[in-house]
């Protein structure tokens, strides 16, 4: 059972490693359109809704969209949380941490992924605090 065991976690570890081949999306993401559904719309303030979109949440799409679709695609959520709004981005593949930022793109932490799926232990209450969600973007690439 113990090799079974250590031959599952080897091949988990591998095929996620194998995905993250691309350099990060966010530090190349020097564009100014995005890309959503078939639609490629001015990325600075778009609007979705009532809601704008920061530029900075905007670039940091078109980095996604500028690399190949991740497994699973990735999305964008946006909250309220601490009476604030926030953008949650969802991880790729397995064990991987989720990442949290402010409207100005600073990255707060990771309130859930990794190993336990805890994220960094830093928002313990994130799931159960946050609301208003809107989903702000998804890869639907296939």
């Amino acid at each position: 059972m113990k090799i079974v065991t250590f031959i599952a976690t080897v091949i988990i570890l591998v095929s996620c490693a194998t995905q993250k081949t691309a350099e990060s999306p966010i530090k190349n993401a020097d564009t100014t359109l995005i890309a959503r559904d078939t639609a490629i719309l001015p990325a600075p303030d778009e609007k979705m809704g009532n809601d704008s979109i920061p530029a900075c949440i905007s670039k940091m799409i078109a980095g996604f969209t500028a690399v190949p679709v991740g497994n699973p695609p990735r999305k964008i959520w946006s909250y309220t949380y601490q009476n604030r709004t926030v953008y949650y981005v969802q991880p790729e593949c397995c064990d991987q941490f989720s990442d949290l930022y402010d409207a100005g793109c600073t990255l707060l932490g990771h309130p859930d992924g990794g190993f336990w799926g805890r994220g960094d232990g830093n928002f313990p209450d994130f799931t159960k605090e946050r609301s208003n969600e809107k989903l702000v973007w998804q890869d639907k690439r296939k």
